[in-house]
């Protein structure tokens, strides 16, 4: 069936009696993700291995283009946590110039899908392989941080888990004191905010009030303040983005077209598949919380073009790989917006904030960033699933933990692929055992009275396919010496291994001169047999229900 293009932003549905009320909602709603994605998007570019404005200017490029573009009314679009172990391993072995065009083809990929409507598929990845690889990618973050959490002297940072953990442990000697403590107080503010000032205000009501309005602001603005102000004030010795990066430009930056090779692109193969399948996960699982949240169904194809639009444009601007994100959505939500328009207030502001106080961005220090991605990384894992795995089975347990491990110690690449392999043999082992046959007695179908040796009544439950031939191959084994019947109505699918297992029984019968009767042959059983040619061996021999296939047999 041919399915026409269709590329619908629900930017324009949702703008359908728009007004001034709404209007406001969003503008509130869009100045509060603002507050939150500002100290994210830095701190994600830093730990990625790019400059912190690489970050900001995803947010601004990538976060407009999203929510002008995308399927969902309240998603916010930039760069995301899951991407920071992909694209630092990219930076380290192939260079910023590739990962420019790694994710431009990974957008172009993540346009693709949504064109050929492939957004369902993507929820079809077993729950087992996202946890496992989030928890695996959360462990990375916080550990990719422990670095400019204890203020330690290392040159340059291995991209591998073993890697990491010996770069740290041979320059452990070389801790600041003061970026640990600067990291820590951060740390304790960001976890705190919510929670101390509404047991520090008491039971006065005025008080409660203020301390109310004040919780609503992020702890890690809260703690990016204090720890600039303090570290500037003071004079701390504690790296900050000035004395590493040299600031950030108050302008976006212009357009650039990195040396493209087909070469290159070659090697990029697997990065830009992974950045596209992670992008289409996170956004699409994201896209599903708000609908959740605001009782709306968002549409995936939209959103995985949407997505692959900005992919597309923003590395050309500096940017680094996007989707959406969850924390900053859930903010959204929260703050009342009704529309995509809190979306792109929300990348306007941005943009305003490096075009007026860029350069007050040179003073914060790195160790808060480092306490704020701690967090984000605590709040990204589903730590409760491993207490969990003793109540599901053994085969969740297996591709959950292997996940988790291989994510961690070697490649999310490797991680997922194993993840998806493992999940489809565990379904098609699951889908195997409940496929089927019991065999009908003389209480069931009269009929069959005195005839157990000369004919024999078999009613099929389940699939029959190249996981469950056995099935039909262990009826060969049994065979009556007069008729067999197979009552095919339970039987809800058959693929075209199946189909040529049941032609095998057919000639086997032939050849021991038993004749094959089968019943409830309707559906996808009888369409796979129409084309594969086993309805003409069987025509003969077909009958409507069970007990006309038991009484034919019974006369043969």
């Amino acid at each position: 069936m041919h399915v026409p293009f269709s590329f619908r932003p629900r930017l324009h549905a949702a703008l359908r009696g728009y007004d001034r009320a709404r209007f406001l909602q969003d503008l509130g709603a869009g100045l509060t993700v603002a507050v939150v994605a500002l100290p994210l998007a830095m701190a994600f570019a830093i730990a990625s291995g790019l400059k912190p404005e690489a970050g900001l200017f995803t947010a601004i490029i990538a976060g407009f283009l999203i929510a002008l573009l995308g399927g969902s009314r309240v998603q916010i679009g930039g760069p995301a946590g899951a991407f920071i172990v992909i694209v630092y391993g990219i930076v380290q072995q192939y260079g910023v110039a590739n990962l420019i065009i790694a994710t431009a083809l990974s957008g172009v990929l993540l346009f693709v899908m949504g064109l050929l409507r492939l957004g369902t598929l993507v929820r079809f990845i077993p729950v087992a392989v996202i946890i496992g690889f989030t928890n695996g990618i959360a462990v990375l973050i916080a550990l990719s941080q422990v670095k400019d959490f204890l203020g330690l002297s290392i040159p340059k940072m291995p991209g591998d888990f073993f890697g990491i953990l010996g770069a740290l442990g041979n320059h452990l000697s070389t801790i600041n004191p003061w970026a640990t403590s600067v990291a820590v107080v951060s740390l304790a503010v960001v976890v705190g905010w919510q929670r101390w000032l509404p047991a520090a205000a008491g039971r006065n009501a005025v008080v409660q009030r203020w301390a109310a309005r004040l919780a609503r602001v992020p702890g890690s603005i809260v703690a990016l303040v204090l720890a600039t102000g303090v570290v500037a004030g003071f004079g701390l010795p504690v790296e900050t983005i000035g004395s590493r990066f040299g600031g950030i430009p108050a302008a976006l930056p212009a357009f650039t077209l990195p040396a493209f090779s087909w070469e290159s692109a070659r090697f990029l193969l697997m990065p830009t598949i992974t950045l596209a399948l992670l992008g289409a996960i996170e956004s699409l699982l994201c896209a599903r919380v708000a609908d959740g949240m605001i009782g709306d169904r968002h549409d995936p194809n939209q959103e995985l073009m949407a997505q692959g639009i900005a992919n597309f444009i923003t590395p050309f601007f500096g940017g680094m790989p996007a989707t959406g994100t969850i924390a900053r959505t859930v903010t959204n939500v929260k703050s009342g917006a009704t529309s995509p328009v809190s979306g792109m207030v929300h990348a306007l502001v941005l943009l305003l904030v490096i075009l007026v106080a860029a350069p007050l961005a040179a003073s914060i220090p790195l160790a808060t960033l480092a306490a704020i991605l701690m967090f984000v990384a605590w709040n990204m894992g589903e730590w409760r699933e491993f207490a969990r795995l003793k109540t599901y089975r053994l085969p969740y347990r297996i591709t959950l933990v292997s996940v988790f491990l291989l994510t961690v110690v070697f490649d999310l690449t490797v991680a997922v692929e194993f993840g998806i392999f493992a999940a489809c043999i565990t379904f098609v082992y699951r889908i195997s055992s409940l496929s089927r046959a019991e065999r009908l007695t003389a209480a069931e179908q009269p009929l069959l009275a005195g005839l157990d040796e000369q004919v024999q009544v078999w009613r099929l439950h389940g699939a029959i396919f190249f996981g469950a031939t056995k099935l039909i191959e262990s009826l060969e084994d049994q065979l009556p010496t007069r008729a067999l019947v197979l009552d095919l109505k339970n039987v809800i699918y058959v693929d075209s291994t199946g189909a040529e297992a049941l032609e095998a029984l057919s000639k086997t019968c032939e050849t021991r001169q038993v004749r094959l009767i089968v019943s409830g042959l309707v559906g996808q059983p009888l369409d796979i047999a129409r084309r594969t040619g086993l309805y003409e061996r069987l025509q003969a021999d077909l009958q409507p229900d069970v007990a006309s296939a038991t009484a034919a047999a019974a006369a043969t």
